[in-house]
């Protein structure tokens, strides 16, 4: 699947390394209710041109998956500033 790379220069590994990097940093500074979207920009750094086929779940099992997600962030970032807006608002 990444025959690709095998052919590439060291400047156009660079190249892919930096191209890759941009929606992983803006997935990982996502904040407050951006962290719950769909990030599609992940999908698209990757080389193969495919339309993901994703499943949603029927909102009671999606709300709960939610609630599960909010308690991990609980557990594993317990001194995480809260970010009190709204959905649509933008924080202070």
């Amino acid at each position: 699947m990444d025959d690709d790379l095998e052919g590439m220069t060291r400047e156009q590994l660079i190249a892919e390394v930096i191209k890759l990097r941009t929606p992983i940093r803006s997935h990982r500074d996502s904040s407050g209710h951006d962290l719950c979207w769909h990030h599609p920009d992940l999908w698209r750094a990757l080389p193969e041109p495919i339309e993901p086929d994703i499943a949603v779940p029927p909102w009671p099992q999606f709300l709960r998956g939610c609630v599960a997600y909010r308690q991990s962030l609980e557990e594993q970032a317990p001194g995480a500033r809260s970010h009190d807006a709204e959905y649509g608002e933008k924080s202070p």
